[in-house]
């Protein structure tokens, strides 16, 4: 049940826990990117293959570092040497275990907030956006309200408005699950078992580009929500999600 002053316990820590794994996700995500800054569409990726995005960044930048191709025979099409001048950055064995471990902390936990969520009505009360929240009139004016820096103040509680319930409707139902399917995609033992899953989503590249992306998503939208939490009262929304009022 929740307290006009504050969250529902169950809230408060699904919140507390999905936060910590969120930054240990951020973290554990760009040590493994720095090893190969480079996103790929498709089945297959490497250096020697034009990338679809290259960050600038990582020992590898720019031109992934190798010397002059040599063909091994003289005929178009054939073989050629392709010779380091840096030594890859390859030690980033304990980040995907730690990346692959609090995963877990977002999935599972995500997963009991949403079935709590929806016995409890939370979900459909609180988060997901009725007919009444998508009339044009009411969704304009949230949107004019927030260009003009109209920030409601805090209420301590779940009061939200239609920007935050479709923003924390699309966060919830569907940038998390991209990321948790594209994760396991990129894992061969679960493709093993699971195939169907390099088909849903074009090959390990193509879902490793589209893991990418989901997450960039969700960092912006932590980004905006803790900007919003400080425009309206951080000392109370912090009271709120943690004390409970």
């Amino acid at each position: 049940m929740t307290t006009p002053d504050g969250h529902a316990r169950w809230v408060r820590i699904s919140h507390a826990i999905l936060g910590a794994s969120i930054l240990t996700l951020v973290f554990s995500g760009f040590m493994i990117l720095l090893v190969h800054p480079r996103l790929y569409w498709g089945k297959a990726g490497n250096d020697l293959m034009p990338a679809l995005i290259e960050f600038p960044f990582g020992a590898r930048y720019p031109g992934a570092n190798w010397d002059p191709a040599t063909p091994f025979f003289d005929r178009a099409g054939a073989p050629f040497t392709a010779s380091r001048t840096v030594e890859p950055f390859n030690q980033n064995g304990w980040a995907r275990s730690l990346h692959f471990l609090a995963a877990w902390w977002l999935v599972v936990p995500g997963l009991i907030y949403v079935a709590v969520g929806i016995s409890r009505g939370h979900l459909r009360r609180n988060i997901v956006p009725g007919a009444t929240h998508l009339a044009p009139n009411a969704l304009w004016q949230d949107i004019a309200d927030h260009l003009r820096l109209k920030i409601p103040p805090a209420t301590g509680g779940p009061q939200y408005g239609v920007l935050q319930r479709i923003s924390y409707s699309i966060v919830i139902f569907v940038a998390s699950p991209l990321i948790a399917l594209t994760g396991l995609t990129m894992s061969p033992a679960v493709t093993a078992a699971l195939p169907f899953l390099l088909d849903l989503f074009g090959g390990y590249q193509s879902a490793r580009t589209i893991h990418f992306g989901a997450f960039a998503a969700l960092i912006l939208f932590v980004f905006v929500h803790v900007a919003m939490v400080i425009a309206s009262g951080f000392r109370k929304h912090l009271r709120a999600m943690t004390l409970g009022g």
